[in-house]
C-alpha cells in the first residue's frame, strides 16, 4: 500500500521534510539560546555593583567599550572645542535635547562629552557654552550610538550645529580631527555660569544586557520555528494518509466510474443498418407533400402549361 512513497514525486516530498524539520529545530534552538544569554546577562548585571560607584580610571584604560566597562567612570583632560546639539532626546517624560561638547585631549583625539540636557526645541534655545581653558572631566563611559539606540534620528536634514546620533562615524565628518569611538555623560551639572540649568543625563545600560523587547522577540521566534517544524510533519502525515486511502480504494474497486461524456454516448448509440426511415409526424407529411409537388413539377408529363397563371 505504501509503495507510492518510492515514486519520484514522493522522493522530493520526503527530502524536503527531512531537510526542513532539522532546520526549523536548529533555528528555534538558536533563538532560544539568544534569549537565555540575555536572561543570564540581565541576572549578572543585577548582581554586579553599579558601574558608576566604582573608582574612576583613565579613558584609555577602559577602551574599547563593552558590557563590563560601559557605565564606568572615565577621566579625561583636555580643552573643549566644537559644540553640537542632539535634538529629540527624552528625560523625565519631557522632550528636549543634549548639549554635546568635544573635549580635545593631549593625544589629539576628541572625546564627546554630554554636558547635560535642556527641555524644549534645540532650534529655539541658546545652549550654555563650555568652560574655557584646560579642564578635567569625569563622566560615565558610553558606547557610540547606532541606528538601534533610543532617540536616534537617522532621517537627517538637521540644521547646522545639530546631530542625530552620538558616534565617531558621524562626528568625524563634521570636525577636522579624530574622535574617540565612545562618549561620556557628566553625572552632575557643571558648576558656575548658566550651565547649572542643565540636567545631567544618566548613563544607559549597554545594549543586549537586559530583558528588553528584543529579548522577548527571540523567545517568540523560538516558538515560531518549533511550530513550523510541527506543521511540516503534520502536513506530511496528512498527505501520506490521503494517498494511502486512494490506493486502498482503487484496490477494493471503490473508485467511482467516470461519467460518460457526450461523444462517448453518441459513439455508443446503436446505428440502423436500413438507413434513415421516413418520419411519420407532421414533418414527415410535409416532406411527402413536397415530394409529390416535385413530381408534379415542369418535368412531369402531366403538367399543364396553359393552366399556369400569368404574372
Amino acid at each position: 500500500m505504501y509503495r507510492f512513497l518510492l515514486t519520484p514525486r514522493w522522493w522530493g516530498i520526503n527530502l524536503f521534510v527531512v531537510l526542513a524539520i532539522p532546520f526549523c529545530v536548529f533555528m528555534g534552538t538558536w533563538q532560544l539560546g539568544r534569549f537565555e544569554d540575555r536572561v543570564q546577562s540581565h541576572e549578572q548585571a543585577e548582581k554586579a555593583p553599579d558601574p558608576s560607584t566604582r573608582a574612576a580610571k583613565p579613558l584609555d584604560e577602559l577602551l574599547p567599550v563593552d558590557k563590563v566597562t560601559s557605565g564606568r567612570p572615565a577621566v579625561a583632560t583636555g580643552t573643549y572645542a566644537d559644540q553640537f546639539l542632539v535634538p529629540g532626546r527624552e528625560l523625565d517624560d519631557r522632550q528636549g535635547f543634549y548639549v554635546l561638547s568635544l573635549l580635545r585631549t593631549d593625544s589629539g583625539k576628541a572625546l564627546p562629552v554630554v554636558r547635560g540636557w535642556l527641555p524644549g526645541s534645540a532650534s529655539d534655545t541658546r545652549a550654555p557654552t563650555a568652560p574655557e581653558g584646560e579642564v578635567t572631566v569625569t563622566g560615565d563611559l558610553q558606547a557610540s550610538e547606532n541606528t538601534n539606540s533610543d532617540g536616534v534620528n537617522v532621517r537627517g536634514g538637521l540644521p547646522e550645529g545639530q546631530i542625530g546620533m552620538i558616534s565617531a562615524a558621524t562626528l568625524v565628518n563634521l570636525v577636522p580631527y579624530d574622535v574617540y569611538d565612545a562618549w561620556v555623560t557628566l553625572p552632575e551639572a557643571e558648576a558656575g555660569g548658566t550651565s547649572g540649568a542643565m540636567k545631567p543625563v544618566p548613563a544607559a545600560a549597554p545594549q543586549g544586557s537586559g530583558l528588553d523587547l528584543k529579548a522577548f522577540q527571540n523567545l517568540g521566534y523560538t516558538g515560531e520555528w518549533f511550530v513550523f517544524a510541527g506543521f511540516v510533519l503534520f502536513m506530511w502525515f496528512r498527505l501520506v494518509r490521503r494517498e494511502a486511502e486512494a490506493v486502498r480504494d482503487i484496490a477494493l474497486g471503490l473508485v467511482p466510474e467516470e461519467p460518460a461524456t457526450e461523444e462517448t454516448a453518441t459513439s455508443s448509440a446503436p446505428k440502423s443498418s436500413d438507413g434513415p426511415k421516413s418520419s411519420e409526424g407532421p414533418e414527415g407529411s410535409e416532406g411527402s407533400a413536397a415530394a409529390d409537388d416535385d413530381r408534379d413539377g415542369p418535368s412531369s408529363p402531366d403538367y399543364d402549361v396553359a393552366s399556369t397563371p400569368v404574372r
